[in-house]
């Protein structure tokens, strides 16, 4: 095989790659020198504006396949039949942390897929928790604000976290999930992923079901003590990342069974719990998990800039038979998500690789923009209507309407007879074992006893007595005794 000729980005070869132009033997550089000119220049621009959340993240390929019927509730195609797959992109990641931090901490762990369907990309961006902190997406950059680093001192602060939290009541669900055992995976392959949000199928004759998913891990969960954390993370800050490639490199592919809980939309407005909410769960003796089908991890990015960091996942991207809910921190995501992606990667994002759709063809009015690819030749059309055959509307809308009434305003977050902040999570500490609780109180106190104000401590302390009143005296007896020392 003969030797592949290196070139410049334009095509042209290059004579000389190991030795820049000069003004004579020792000279200085000359601005001719156009190929180390456009080496240093690509150079500084590699990098692009990492996620301000999930920035450090790992991805893979893989398919989903349908393993029960579930035709009854939705008519998307890619799950219109028992045995069919889908090719899939999955991306997980840590929350808080920088792109550089490392993978063993206490966060929750995003688990976004995207289904390339022959009805265009289907994105399900989720956790690895079913709840989460806040329910109303007004509230979002300030809780962000509160977990990443100080703009005085540079790193986390817990007098910001704790404070936060400590006026947002609503968190404590999700902060019983987080500083529970299952607060630290000891890898992606060993932890469950959830929809987390309310979502809407809709089935052939039009019937509207409400969703939630569960990917249910088939390796068995696993996760690692606050010490153990602390050590991997010394010893090997890309823990998440060695574990998923190597799997994956050696033929041990990762798998989920994914579960869906469907509520029929009639059903929304008499439950005992929001349905909406994202701070809550329905638990599964009111709606019991349905088998849906199977996931699987089989093939690593050749790039992970390419693949993993410009991969973009949106949860406005639905297809026929799926939409969304009146959930509010899902309908701020509609926005926000793919908003953030024209930020990172540009209006033409979704013309990469890893986001154009694959068992289909994207065909729009949209063009140019910065590194637009799609000007689809001199005869096409940038408006539509029009006369000349381009792309037309089907008329058939992707989901069933959903009902609205009253008067706009911003209103609080309607009631249900079970709706209160903290029911949910005594509900959690009262599942849990004596040594799983001992381990909850102690994470917790390790950090509440590290806040510099008294009444901020109060004011958490106070969330979970409400959630059980022996959760709250243990945290307070832990973190009194953290502050005597």
């Amino acid at each position: 095989m003969s030797q592949r000729v290196l070139t410049t980005e334009s095509g042209a070869p290059v004579a000389d790659n190991q030795n820049s132009a000069t003004a004579g033997v020792g000279g200085p550089l000359l601005l001719q020198d156009q190929h180390l000119l456009e080496k240093l220049a690509r150079f500084n621009r590699e990098r692009i504006p990492e996620r301000v959340v999930h920035a450090r993240g790992s991805g893979a390929y893989g398919h989903f396949e349908v393993t029960d019927d579930v035709t009854a509730y939705t008519h998307a195609a890619f799950l219109g039949e028992i045995g069919k797959r889908t090719e899939v992109f999955a991306r997980f990641s840590t929350v808080a942390d920088n792109l550089g931090g490392a993978d063993a901490v206490r966060d929750p762990r995003g688990f976004a897929l995207k289904f390339y369907t022959e009805e265009g990309n289907y994105d399900l961006v989720g956790n690895n928790t079913p709840v989460f902190f806040i329910k109303d997406p007004l509230k979002f950059p300030d809780f962000i604000h509160s977990q990443k680093r100080d703009p005085f001192t540079g790193k986390q602060e817990p007098d910001n976290v704790w404070d936060f939290w400590a006026h947002a009541p609503e968190a404590t669900h999700q902060v019983t999930w987080l500083m529970g055992d299952r607060g630290i995976p000891a890898s992606y392959r060993h932890m469950n992923g959830y929809g987390s949000h309310t979502y809407q199928w809709t089935n052939a004759a039009g019937e509207a079901f409400f969703v939630k998913y569960h990917f249910k891990t088939n390796q068995g969960i696993r996760c690692l003590s606050t010490e153990q954390a602390q050590e991997l993370a010394g010893k090997d800050p890309n823990s998440h990342q060695t574990d998923l490639l190597q799997a994956i490199e050696r033929g041990v592919h990762p798998s989920w069974t994914l579960y869906a809980q469907i509520m029929p939309a009639a059903d929304a407005a008499e439950y005992r719990f929001n349905p909406f909410d994202l701070t809550k769960v329905w638990p599964h003796r009111d709606y019991p998990l349905q088998r849906v089908g199977r996931l699987v991890l089989d093939r690593n990015p050749d790039n992970v800039f390419a693949e993993v960091e410009q991969a973009a996942f949106s949860p406005n991207n639905f297809v026929p038979g799926i939409g969304p809910s009146a959930d509010k921190m899902l309908q701020g995501r509609l926005f926000a998500y793919a908003d953030a992606h024209r930020y990172r990667l540009g209006v033409n994002h979704t013309q990469l690789a890893v986001n154009a759709p694959r068992a289909t063809t994207a065909d729009n009015y949209g063009r140019d923009g910065l590194m637009a690819a799609n000007s689809q030749g001199r005869y096409a059309k940038n408006y539509e209507p029009n006369s000349y055959d381009g792309p037309a509307e089907t008329g058939r809308p992707l989901a069933a309407p959903l009902p609205v009434a009253g008067h706009t305003g911003t209103h609080a977050a309607p009631q249900h007879t079970k709706d209160d902040d903290f029911y949910q999570a005594g509900e959690l500490y009262r599942l849990m074992s004596e040594e799983e609780k001992r381990r909850l109180v102690a994470n917790i106190a390790g950090g509440l006893a590290q806040v510099s104000r008294d009444d901020v401590i109060e004011k958490n302390l106070a969330h979970f007595h409400a959630a059980d009143p022996e959760y709250g005296r243990r945290v307070r007896e832990a973190v009194e005794a953290l502050r005597e020392d």
